[in-house]
Parts: structure tokens; sequence; C-alpha cells
């Protein structure tokens, strides 16, 4: 259960493990990154929105299972000036992709499977991946063409400003909802519902993105639940993650952008169906309490 009655505190996660998976292109020309291989090239990313853990099928076509070809080696930091700010921000990520890996890892063990660590790349302003290039106003976004969630640290400070989310913990729930993508990835979700959405009209596929985007909001909250203990967090903690949720929902965007909604362009789901799987997730604590397919209500 959801702790509360009490004060928020500070996530604790200094002094945690960072993970090795982070990978810094700051400052690296995009050109020096190669996109897709096999001759298809580069592809660039439409917004629409800019929408928290959107998948680049959404607006891309033909994406190669595959990793990228030139991509950064592992390990290697372009040379970026980082502010001590930005430095924090980073530790920061690496500890909350470290305690994904951990909660997955041992997710995926007590079922039989392995779990492949995804890579987190940070950027800033562009960026190159096996889904194409994408600037840095399409928010956090994950590729399954070479198993990596790619952020620039700035939309922190949007995620704040512009949807009244701030707090550690709302961020936390960012980069979670990003590997839960990864997680269907792995599940082979991902695959099937691309597959069923090119056999159905763009109603259709809308819905299945929508069933997509919250059973990973609900994946956030299942490693929320298995991280309460270790970063002590607090029923405001989690609130902020539930805000952070409903503040992308399809409504509240279409809204702010166009002053009316239109249901059956959603692509997320709305702001309280995100927020209902992310706390559903919560709750369980379990990967079978996020079959947000088999749910005859979103």
């Amino acid at each position: 259960m959801i702790r509360s009655g009490y004060r928020s505190i500070a996530v604790e996660w200094r002094g945690q493990r960072e993970s090795d998976n982070v990978e810094d292109r700051r400052g690296l020309p995009i050109g020096r990154t190669a996109v897709v291989g096999g001759g298809i090239g580069t592809v660039v990313l439409a917004l629409v929105y800019l929408l928290l853990g959107g998948d680049p099928r959404d607006v891309l076509e033909g994406i190669q299972q595959q990793p990228a070809a030139g991509t950064v080696p592992d390990g290697t930091a372009p040379a970026y000036r980082e502010s001590a700010s930005e430095r924090e921000a980073r530790q920061f990520v690496a500890v909350v992709l470290a305690g994904t890996e951990d909660v997955w890892r041992a997710e995926f063990q007590s079922r039989g499977a392995e779990y492949s660590d995804p890579h987190l790349v940070l950027y800033s302003g562009e960026v190159a991946s096996a889904c194409g290039e994408a600037a840095a106003a399409m928010g956090p976004f994950y590729c399954p063409g070479d198993r990596r969630v790619f952020l620039d640290l700035s939309f922190f400070g949007e995620l704040a400003s512009r949807f009244g989310a701030p707090g550690e913990f709302a961020r936390a729930y960012v980069i979670a909802h990003e590997i839960g993508h990864h997680v269907q990835n792995l599940l082979g979700v991902s695959a099937r519902v691309h597959a069923a959405e090119q056999r159905t009209g763009t109603a259709g596929a809308n819905a299945l993105s929508v069933r997509l985007e919250l059973q990973a909001d609900c994946l956030a909250g299942v490693w929320a639940n298995r991280s309460q203990s270790a970063l002590k967090l607090s029923a405001e903690d989690i609130d902020a993650a539930l805000r952070a949720a409903s503040a992308v929902g399809d409504d509240r965007l279409q809204r702010a952008a166009q002053g009316y909604v239109t249901p059956d362009s959603f692509t997320h789901g709305t702001a309280a169906q995100r927020a209902r799987w992310f706390r559903r997730g919560v709750e369980a604590g379990g990967l079978d309490a996020c079959d947000t397919f088999r749910a005859h209500e979103l």
C-alpha cells in the first residue's frame, strides 16, 4: 500500500548504485552518429505534441529492428562541460536507471527469463537513433531499434514549469515509463501491437497505442512499488509522479494546444487513465496487474 500521512522528503538516492549503462552524448555533433544501417538513412521524427513516453513508431514507418551503426562506444563521453546541477541530474538518472535494472532483472528471473539492460543516452538539443533524428522538444523516448532511452536533461525543467510536476520522483517516473517500453519490447508486446496497428485503421491503431502507453505507466508503477523502501518514498512523492502522469494526458495536452479534445486521436490516454494505471502498478507491485490489453475499461 502507498504510505500516507507524513511530510514528503527528498528521494534518498545519493550514495546508491549508479548504472554503467548511461551514454553521455551531450555536446556531440549529431552527424557523428549514424542512424539506421542498411541504407535506409535518416528519418526525421514528426512532433505533434510534447508527450511523455512517446514511441517513435507512432510517427515513423519502416523502423528496422537492429542496432544503430556508428553510435558512440560505451563509456565514451564527448567533451561537455556540465554544471553542478547537470552533474547531479546525471547522477540521479544513473541511480534511477540502476534501480530499474534491479527490479526488472529480478522480475524476469522469477519468470525463468533474462532481462537485457537497456542503455540510456543523455543528449543536448538533438540526437540520432535507430528510429531517426529527434529534437529535445519531443521529450524523452525509447527506441526499440537500438534498445535505448533518449533523454535531454532540460526536459526536467519543462516537466516542472510547463507541466506542473516538480520533484525528483516525478523525474524518476519519466525514466521508469520509458524503461517500461523496453520491458514491453523484450516481452514481445511492442512488436505484436505494432503488427496489429498495421492491420487496422487510424482509430484502431490509436486505441492500441493508448493501451501500450498505459501499460508502460503501470510498469513504471511496479518499479515505484519495488523502490519505496530503497528510496524512502512518501505518499507525496507518489503523488508527484501521479501529477506527472496526468499532466501529459492526451486530453490535457489537446485542450491546452487547441482548446478542445478529439478522443479518436488519443495515443497515450487521458490524464485520469494515465494516473489510474500508474497507481495500479504502485498498489499491485506485479507485472500481471498491467495487462491493459484485456482490460474492459481503461
